[in-house]
């Protein structure tokens, strides 16, 4: 019981649902946290293959469940200028972070990192939701008929 003592014990709900902005502020989390891994583990010379679980027929007809490496396409590339420049992406739209700005400018695998972390951080503290929320309009606009 001694151990318990040296906690802080609260009564506390879990909230049943989340609202939109929190949920698609996570989404985008995730991902950005996926990138940091994958420049993490291409700064190390090694590769990142998180997986999942996929539903398939095999041969006999019956649907089994199997374990394949999810495909993450890095989000940075080089551009003319010889920096690498990082674009947010929320599902297939590349997120406007300021008026006409889509990019973000890095010299170094190092500071893609930082501003990988740098972006994360923003994220959950809530400074992309007005983007977030025009891209996610964009998105779910091109699933009306």
């Amino acid at each position: 019981m001694a151990t318990l003592a040296s906690l802080k014990l609260v009564a506390a709900k879990k909230p049943t649902n989340q609202s939109p902005v929190v949920q698609r502020r996570n989404k985008l989390s995730s991902k950005v946290f996926e990138q940091i891994q994958l420049a993490h583990a291409q700064s190390r010379g090694e590769s990142y293959a998180p997986t999942k679980n996929k539903t398939v027929t095999n041969t006999g007809g019956e649907r089994v469940v199997v374990t394949v490496p999810k495909r993450i396409k890095p989000w940075w590339f080089v551009a003319e200028n010889g920096k690498c420049c990082i674009a947010i992406r929320y599902g297939a739209k590349v997120i406007e972070l300021a008026k006409g700005k889509t990019a973000i400018e890095v010299a170094n695998p190092d500071a893609l990192i930082e501003a990988l972390e740098a972006v994360n951080v923003a994220v959950l503290a809530g400074e992309l939701d007005s983007q977030i929320e025009a891209v996610s309009g964009q998105l779910r606009s091109g699933f009306l008929k």
